[in-house]
């Protein structure tokens, strides 16, 4: 498939299109969502393929045998990541913010802190927040450009409240592949305070070059405490398949997992599982390789358009496919630049400070397009921010 092909998805229900006029004020006829985080682009033919079979038997029964899908998942995880997994691991969730969401209810209880490593992806905070849990934000520290840790910093705030602790790796929004020592870390510190620790491993196919993916299960000593989440949807375009998978060795937070999913009611939506086991093939791995290699394009030439931009500054993506741009050099007040975004280039974002604490001065732009609407949304910002130059 050609990745340059635009699909036009106005008036399908997208969220993405259907609802910026609404939420940001941008054009619905001229406008570029750039916000919600899936991509422009349809799913391998593989993925279609099982849809397509589905729509042609023409009945649409309850799942069973799990085995094939199960295998799948071991087979991606294995091939794609160097991670061997037993298939009684997997919990199946209506994707990973359900996934998030079932955690801080098996593992917590209401009043519990549950520590973010802030500017996150602002579902997290979300969830716990509705949950009747405290969020404890523990701020990044942004060293010219990239995100690191400070756990000094972050042990002296731990309060002994804390339950829980969910990582974002790769990093959503920063961009960052956190290092084996980082996540070593990362663990030692969940250690230290006798924290569950959520993965969120759901960018963990959409590396750049010099980059790679370190599951949190290869850090040793952490079996007792991890969980790990990862999907499909964000990899392949299937976001609204709402599918996801819960992954945890130890028995015991396996048995409190299981024991909630089971309380609520929870079984996995058919189309899911299908198109889930479909994409996780060789033929979805080939299409993920091409894909890697255009957003790797669209990375390059909005990265250097926009800090071509005088004020602008696009942080390095390491993965994922949402650019975090700080406007902080302009000198504007977070009201002014994002006006200019949305009501000069009209262009919908994410805003910065619904990522958390340390986002005041970011906008999020999704960059998965056609390489012609990441250069139409380049030359809008520039000229947005044209007297500047």
């Amino acid at each position: 498939m050609s990745f340059d092909t635009p699909i036009n998805r106005r008036g399908t229900h997208s969220v993405k299109w259907d609802m910026m006029e609404q939420i940001y004020g941008v054009d619905a006829d001229d406008g570029i969502a750039m916000w919600v985080a899936d991509m422009e682009f349809q799913p391998p033919t593989c993925v279609q393929n099982a849809v397509q079979k589905m729509h042609d038997h023409g009945v649409y029964g309850y799942y069973g045998d799990e085995r094939s899908y199960l295998a799948a998942i071991q087979w991606w995880m294995d091939t794609r990541h160097g991670w061997k997994i037993d298939p009684s691991w997997i919990f199946t969730t209506h994707g990973l913010v359900n996934g998030t969401g079932m955690c801080v209810d098996a593992f917590t209880a209401p009043g519990d802190g549950v520590v973010l490593f802030t500017p996150v992806y602002h579902a997290f905070a979300k969830v716990i927040n509705a949950a009747g849990r405290e969020v404890v934000e523990c701020l990044l520290t942004n060293d010219n450009g990239r995100y690191e840790f400070d756990f000094g910093a972050y042990d002296a705030q731990m309060t002994g409240n804390e339950r829980m602790v969910i990582l974002c790796s790769p990093h959503n929004p920063g961009g960052r592949v956190w290092t084996r020592g980082e996540l070593q870390a990362v663990a030692a510190f969940a250690k230290r305070h006798s924290l569950i620790l959520v993965s969120d491993e759901i960018h963990h196919d959409l590396t750049f070059p010099g980059h790679k993916h370190i599951p949190m299960a290869h850090i040793e000593g952490i079996e007792d405490r991890l969980v790990t989440m990862t999907a499909t949807t964000k990899t392949f375009n299937i976001a609204g398949s709402h599918s996801g998978n819960v992954i945890i060795e130890d028995p015991d937070l396996r048995g409190a997992f299981g024991a909630r999913m089971a309380a609520l009611g929870m079984s996995p939506n058919s189309f899911g599982l299908f198109m889930a086991e479909a994409a996780y093939s060789s033929e979805g791995a080939a299409w993920v390789d091409e894909l890697l290699v255009y957003l790797d394009g669209n990375r390059k030439l909005f990265d250097a358009g926009v800090n071509a931009i005088p004020g602008l500054s696009s942080m390095p993506l390491e993965a994922t496919y949402l650019a975090w741009v700080d406007f902080s050099g302009t000198g504007m007040s977070r009201e002014e630049f994002t006006d200019r975004v949305q009501s000069d280039a009209k262009i919908a974002v994410n805003h910065g400070p619904t990522f958390g604490s340390g986002g005041d001065n970011f906008l999020r732009f999704n960059i998965a397009a056609p390489r012609a609407q990441v250069q139409e949304a380049v030359d809008r910002l520039a000229k947005a921010f044209g007297d500047l130059q």
